[in-house]
């Protein structure tokens, strides 16, 4: 029996379980130079983390004037990027460490991201996390992106849970501001360290600031536990 009580857990997948920001700015890098935009750096790429990879390319579209349709961008980007998680895509080891501790305690998972479906499914296979992350929803099969709840609550439904009964982990000030417009509650591992005082982050229940190498998983379990005795236990 978990010690986590009713509380299920929601994680965002690029640059919050896998190291896969590297591989989507290469991707987005050759997609751009294919068209034309030959200087796409790294830092214009940060300004896109924790956006859906079809809202990135249509922002592409305007901001560099692209004539190509963005069903076509979107294609080639996606097909970049699958060619290199297919062989490069690693998870962080804290994380796996906290994945496998959930599962193993029966803690409801799921997957919630802005990445394809194809893009989801390749990084679990090739990281080995799908044998504990089953429940997976992708920004296309919902209405809307973060920063709105969709995908959050997408995932709370597929797993049965009460969002109010939900953590999110994220990277993302946009996905900290989903899981707080879902009504969930938030961990939050900032990828970009700059970004840490973002004010989505500051709706975040526990604020890691250091990133992915002050993340450890015994950390967030003992927040996870702390947070099911404070609140998430019935009323008596």
């Amino acid at each position: 029996m978990s010690t986590l009580g009713d509380i299920s857990v929601i994680f965002d997948l690029d640059g919050t379980l896998v190291d896969s920001e590297p591989n989507y700015y290469e991707a987005g890098r050759l997609t751009l130079a294919e068209y034309g935009v030959p200087d796409f750096t790294w830092a214009d790429h940060e300004t896109y983390v924790g956006i859906s990879t079809q809202e990135t390319v249509a922002d592409w579209k305007r901001r560099y004037a692209l004539t190509a349709p963005v069903e076509e961008l979107l294609a080639v980007k996606n097909r970049h990027y699958l060619e290199l998680a297919r062989t490069s895509a690693r998870a962080y080891p804290e994380m796996r460490r906290l994945v496998e501790r959930l599962a193993a305690e029966g803690v409801p998972l799921a997957v919630a991201s802005g990445s394809s479906p194809e893009a989801i499914g390749a990084i679990l296979a090739r990281t080995g996390l799908e044998a504990h992350l089953r429940t997976v929803v992708s920004a296309d099969e919902v209405a809307r992106g973060k920063p709105a709840p969709d995908v959050f609550l997408e995932a709370a439904r597929r797993i049965g849970a009460d969002p109010a009964h939900c953590v999110v982990l994220e990277d993302a000030a946009p996905g900290a501001a989903a899981a707080h417009a879902a009504g969930m509650r938030c961990i939050a591992v900032p990828y970009v360290a700059a970004q840490a005082d973002a004010p989505e982050f500051a709706t975040a229940g526990l604020l890691v600031r250091g990133g992915q190498d002050a993340f450890t998983a015994r950390a967030a379990y003992d927040w996870l536990a702390e947070q099911a005795r404070a609140s998430f236990c019935p009323e008596r």
